[in-house]
């Protein structure tokens, strides 16, 4: 692949460089100065939302900025150091959070004034005062922020560093689980099957060391959920989420609902594979033969007008961003895999990073990546606080913008090719759905079960199988599916956010639920005007409330519905393909 790279000089000259280490000083010097104020007693809700807003465009930047130097180089000493450095004033920035959080709180008449005259700040307010409910005292949450960098966060990258460095030999070779991971998309089944053999050996010998952590992790959630005054460890990352417990059922019962539908989908798979059943190390097997291949210019070319096609400044934009080198494109040595897209506030842009192969799949990476970055562009014009935007939020753009170009890569392929690319858009929602689905049950039962006492490996692993009977159902032989997920997804591992797995199908129904109302809406005006208003209030709104601007319920599952026919649809025409074939 050519050599062709992002362009970083806009926001700093080097990591070395004066203006890098100057805002560096600057974010350290504001930060006591914030608390300063605060103690101080003599301080104001304006200024100290002023410098709220300053800080946190400074320590993204900062941040983002390092990470990508981080991410294309993991050997640059400079750039893990800049980024360490970066990640110290955590700590500082997290008792700037608890005052702020107790200022908004014991200053109500304040804070309605201030809304009074800046109503766009109201719910961003009203959230920060309800966290005050559930907030320890200032000694007790500085304590709870050291301790869990030394306790849960070190069982975190304990899991990450095992996972990420374990090996096991196949056919001579020894092979990282990442590698044997990786094999699940080997078109040989035989493949397949003793890398996933392998796979399992791997985590059967780590099995303590993950399980204790993993105990480790929930037992420390629960205990700082109790303390803080969460009813569970549900109700804390609905908050987070931004959403109501009602959006969230309605949510599970529509994935529910549905089982069958995917279950039927991974019969058709193993007919199209030429099996009687899939088994778990199928579910990523190629199906069809679709030789599409573009260069870099043709990936530009193809985003570009399928953006455009819907909103012709979205093409312009995605345009501009290849044009421009905001995008990191290919592998190479040094560089990690996958793929982001990050925010760099300073000069209200994006940089996207990722490892383009010349296939559909990287051209849909690149569809995925730009609608984050359409994301950040729209709310790039509101300040810190009115900008971020929750999890359950933050794939609208990237899924609907990902389904504008799959929607046109179909309709000029072939039929070969429309297998081929059909069946890795359901495989893909059938692991946002189904597997996710899987994963939400694994950890509701693994915080039941542990508020009693610690799970052994052998529970653990028993709770996922059957968790992955539930939702796969006998889409799967149950004789060979994977025990060992919960060693796997780093997800789990996770002190500061639990249920890290819902918000990823929440932003895949709720993305074709939109674009399914962009093709049934008549208005005098063009749905994206009413698109960009959506994502423009993402920062600043519940997710109800989000939705609701754009007259959609989410407490309604029929809403979700709407994004699963999308997915329906494609699921029958994968099947009328399997049957002429």
């Amino acid at each position: 692949m050519e050599e062709k790279r992002w362009d970083l000089s806009p926001i700093y000259p080097s990591l070395e460089s004066k203006e890098f280490t100057d805002d560096l000083a600057k974010l350290k010097q504001m930060l006591a100065q914030f608390k300063s104020e605060i103690e101080s007693g003599k301080t104001s809700l304006a200024k100290l939302i002023e410098m709220d807003n300053e800080m946190s465009d400074i320590e993204e930047t900062l941040g983002s900025y390092a990470y990508c130097n981080v991410s294309t180089n993991t050997t640059d000493k400079v750039a893990v150091n800049a980024l360490n450095k970066v990640e110290e004033l955590g700590m500082d920035e997290a008792v700037c959070g608890t005052l702020f959080t107790e200022y908004v709180a014991n200053h109500p008449q304040e804070v309605e004034a201030y809304c009074a005259d800046h109503p766009d700040y109201r719910y961003s307010l009203q959230r920060i005062a309800e966290g005050a409910k559930h907030q320890m005292s200032k000694e007790m949450e500085e304590l709870a922020a050291d301790i869990m960098r030394s306790g849960s966060d070190s069982y975190s990258r304990l899991q990450e560093t095992i996972s990420s460095s374990a090996c096991a030999e196949l056919d001579g070779k020894k092979l990282t689980v990442i590698q044997l991971r990786a094999l699940a998309t080997n078109a040989d089944r035989e493949t397949r099957r003793k890398a996933y053999e392998a796979e399992l050996k791997v985590w059967k010998e780590h099995e303590v060391a993950f399980c204790y952590a993993l105990n480790a992790i929930k037992g420390t959630s629960l205990s700082l959920e109790k303390r803080r005054n969460w009813e569970s460890p549900i109700d804390r990352s609905c908050a987070g989420a931004r959403i109501s417990r009602k959006t969230l059922d309605a949510l599970i019962a529509t994935l529910e609902k549905n089982l069958p539908m995917f279950r039927s989908y991974l019969r058709t798979k193993a007919k199209l594979l030429g099996i009687e059943k899939c088994a778990f190390y199928d579910i990523f097997a190629p199906v069809g033969k679709a030789e599409m291949t573009y260069t870099y210019e043709q990936a530009r070319e193809f985003v570009s007008k399928m953006y455009g096609t819907f909103n012709p400044e979205m093409g312009k934009f995605a345009a501009n961003a290849f044009d421009t080198n905001w995008i990191d494109p290919f592998p190479r040595a040094g560089k990690t895999g996958g793929a982001y897209d990050i925010y760099m506030p300073k000069i209200r842009q994006s940089r996207v990073f990722a490892n383009f192969d010349g296939t559909y799949d990287g051209v849909s990476t690149f569809a995925h990546e730009l609608g984050h970055a359409w994301h950040d562009h729209v709310v790039s014009v509101k300040p810190a606080m009115l900008r971020s935007y929750p999890m359950t939020l933050a794939e609208t753009a990237s899924i609907f913008s990902e389904f504008i170009v799959f929607k046109g890569a179909v309709e000029q392929a072939n039929d070969e090719q429309k297998l081929a690319i059909i069946e890795q858009f359901i495989q893909s929602a059938c692991q946002v759905c189904v597997d996710i689905l899987c994963r939400f049950y694994f950890e509701r039962e693994i915080f039941e079960r542990r508020a009693e006492g610690e799970l052994m490996p052998d529970e653990m692993c028993a709770i996922m199988i059957d968790c992955q009977k539930r939702t796969y159902g006998d889409g799967l032989d149950e004789n060979f599916l994977h025990p060992y997920m919960w060693a796997v997804k780093g997800h789990y591992y996770s002190t500061g956010f639990s249920f890290y797995n819902y918000p990823y199908a929440f932003g895949q129904l709720f993305g074709l639920g939109l674009y399914s109302r962009s093709t049934k809406e008549k208005s005098d005006r063009p749905f994206y005007e009413k698109y960009n208003e959506l994502l423009s209030l993402t920062g600043q709104l519940s997710a109800e409330d989000v939705a609701a601007s754009a007259g959609i319920d989410i407490t309604d599952p029929a809403f979700w519905q709407e994004g699963m026919d999308i997915i329906a649809s494609y699921a029958k025409q994968l099947e009328e393909l399997a049957q002429k074939g």
